[in-house]
């Protein structure tokens, strides 16, 4: 049923992917996007990795069309006329894929208990971890301490990544004039605000995705979560805000000077996790040595770093769409 359901969810993905290749309605590509994002998502987690299902159904589904639409604001809905190079494109499109298929060839069974995957340090880690560390969640104790410098390392990408988007916006930016309305794109743009029933139910599903964010965010030990997702919630949260009562509302409730010391200090209180290990004669980013119980240590160290990860995508993502928000229309 399981591998039913799956070549269900290959076929709408690929009947999405050609209807965004074909469509010249920017607007319903960034829907058709949302749904392939959403598609993905269903497909990850009926092969049970639910914590990359709600981080692509977050970010992906959810947070990328927010900021498409920004964009869209700013432009023309109409995909601008095909350059000459479209045959090229093609061609080497066609190879790519070509490659990758016969790649696969060399790949193991799915599900094949003898793959390399299941034969390398995932055993160790299924086996080790409830002595070492002692929390549920094995991905959340993977990606938090026995792989920590790599999750920094993200954390870093998403940092940097929302500097350089700042710059680029930066560019020609300046207040709208229609500050207080949305950034909807259809044709002019349409506030979210004069319309009734769209405003009382964002009203009322802001406070409880924000709830589910802080939920996701303290609850990644026991299941699937974490900063990453969190993040991405509490984004949402005042992303929907800001479309239904406006960016001027926001930005009194969350100013950009308080987005960007969160930004700022969530990546900072990972790094002085690190530092504490070292401080307390240990390696960079043990966290044993953060309690007198080694195991109470890890967990209070995946509990602080997981708690940089999400103010730091909080603020990047929300700086990003108040940077998109605040300029001229091109």
């Amino acid at each position: 049923m399981t591998a039913l359901f799956g070549v269900f969810l290959l076929t709408l993905l690929v009947i999405t992917a050609v209807a965004i290749v074909k469509t010249t309605n920017l607007f319903v590509a960034v829907m058709l996007l949302g749904i392939f994002s959403l598609l993905i998502a269903a497909n990850f987690f009926i092969l049970d990795a639910a914590d990359v299902a709600m981080t692509e159904a977050a970010v992906g589904a959810g947070i990328s069309t927010v900021l498409f639409l920004g964009a869209l604001a700013l432009i023309s809905e109409r995909e601008r006329a095909a350059t000459p190079h479209r045959t090229l494109s093609l061609v080497v499109v066609v190879r790519a894929t070509l490659v990758f298929l016969y790649a696969t060839f060399d790949k193991p069974t799915f599900g094949d208990i003898n793959a390399p995957v299941h034969q390398h340090v995932a055993p160790w880690y299924l086996e080790k971890t409830p002595e070492y560390i002692d929390i549920p969640n094995v991905v959340t104790a993977v990606l938090g301490s026995y792989r920590g410098y790599d999750t920094l390392g993200e954390v870093f990408v998403v940092f940097t990544a929302g500097i350089g988007v700042l710059f680029l916006l930066s560019a020609r930016r300046g207040r709208r004039k229609d500050e207080d309305q949305p950034l909807l794109p259809d044709g002019p743009a349409i506030g979210l605000r004069e319309n009734l029933i769209p405003r009382v139910v964002g009203r009322l599903l802001v406070p409880f995705i924000l709830l589910f964010g802080l939920y996701v965010q303290f609850h990644g030990e026991y299941g699937p979560g974490g900063g990453f997702q969190a993040g991405a919630l509490i984004a949402a949260a005042f992303i929907l805000y800001a479309l239904v009562e406006g960016e001027s509302r926001t930005l009194a409730a969350l100013p950009e000077s308080a987005l960007i010391g969160l930004t700022v200090a969530g990546a900072l209180l990972y790094g002085a996790v690190g530092l504490a290990g070292i401080v307390l004669g240990s390696e960079f980013l043990n966290y044993s040595v953060l309690a007198a119980d080694p195991v109470t240590g890890q967990q209070a160290g995946i509990i602080l770093i997981e708690a940089g990860v999400g103010m730091t995508v909080t603020g990047v993502l929300l700086s990003i769409f108040h940077a998109f928000a605040a300029r001229e229309q091109v």
